[in-house]
């Protein structure tokens, strides 16, 4: 688990090796600026830190500069970016690796330096030896989507650099409020913390004053109604929308993704998909399935198909010029009672 990594790159307990793969972007970011706050002073930085892209610049030579004796300081680290190698994607690239030459190296790591891999990719390509040797010998960080308890241990996490605590109710407030970006939910538990400098804690109040729905959630909510048959709630959220200058055809578009959501969850959930198995089929964070699986039951299956398809064809209406947008997609809220 990415936190774990952490934690030992915290207490300064390093590997030779390490493997981050995967397309989480923050969560690939932040390992790298651990190590570099970790493991190099900022004297040493300027001596003992290097960085290489691997479309740009042969392996062998990266290594070349992983093999160079630190200087004025213990340890040496470099970064090397998109070794593309590992994958079986077609590359750009012009560069010709002799991979053999990092093969070697795993098998015997210059002991005073810290070499850090990064594949931005979905997947490597298990088939190849330098892939296979280097998820047996380096230490692996993967960079993926965090599941609903990594996510949720990320959060305290990141309110604990603020010494600050945030209760349960209040992770699960701004789970719902902001999704689960988590540039996006780093940005409110910094501005959070900053609020509650004095209390050291976040509550629901906190959340609840600070943190902005966005579109999504007003539709979420939005969506949330009608699956209670709230009629007019919906109605004044869409209207709500609407003086707040936002389309029409963007409003129908994210409500139509939710509603066609609940119906594929609801499906997979009848068929014996477990959560992780349902996200991973529809290519979600889990914590949205865990929401979705939570509010399948007020409409039956064929109710939330003919919902999908009543949203289609307003939406072709609308785009074809045949409806006007925004009286259309009101009427069709109203249909939903």
């Amino acid at each position: 688990m990415v936190l774990d990594i952490w934690k030992s790159i915290k207490a300064k307990q390093f590997a030779p090796v390490y493997l981050i793969y995967g397309t989480e972007a923050y969560l690939i970011n932040e390992t790298k600026q651990l190590f570099l706050q970790h493991a190099l002073t900022e004297e040493e930085i300027d001596f003992n830190f290097a960085q290489f892209d691997l479309e740009e610049t042969p392996i062998e030579t990266a290594l070349e500069d992983v093999e160079t004796l630190p200087f004025m300081g213990d340890r040496r680290l470099v970064f090397m970016q998109n070794p593309f190698f590992l994958t079986a994607e077609k590359t750009k690239s012009k560069i010709e690796h002799q991979v053999k030459r990092l093969e070697e190296y795993l098998s015997n790591p210059a002991p005073y330096s810290i070499v850090v891999l990064t594949a931005p990719y979905e997947k490597l390509d298990e088939r190849k030896k330098i892939t296979k040797e280097l998820k047996r010998k380096a230490v692996l960080v993967e960079a993926k989507k965090l599941n609903d308890h990594e996510l949720k241990a990320w959060i305290r996490e990141r309110a604990a650099i603020s010494h600050v605590q945030i209760d349960e109710n209040a992770i699960d407030l701004l789970l719902e409020l902001t999704g689960t970006n988590l540039m996006q939910l780093t940005s409110e538990i910094d501005k959070m913390a900053l609020y509650a400098d004095d209390e050291k804690r976040i509550d629901t109040l906190v959340v609840e004053k600070l943190v902005a729905k966005s579109l999504e959630q007003n539709i979420f909510t939005l969506v949330d109604y009608v699956l209670q048959r709230n009629i007019e709630g919906a109605i004044t959220i869409y209207r709500d929308l609407l003086r707040q200058n936002e389309e029409p055809i963007k409003i129908l578009s994210v409500i139509a993704g939710q509603i066609r959501m609940l119906y594929q969850v609801k499906e997979l959930s009848r068929q014996g998909y477990s959560q992780q198995k349902i996200a991973s089929a529809l290519k979600v964070h889990p914590y949205r399935v865990k929401l979705a699986a939570a509010k399948t039951n007020t409409f039956q299956e064929k109710e939330l198909l003919a919902i999908v398809k009543d949203l289609a064809e307003a939406d072709y209406k609308i785009k074809t010029g045949q409806a006007e947008k925004a009286l259309t997609l009101e009427l069709l809220l109203l249909k939903m009672r």
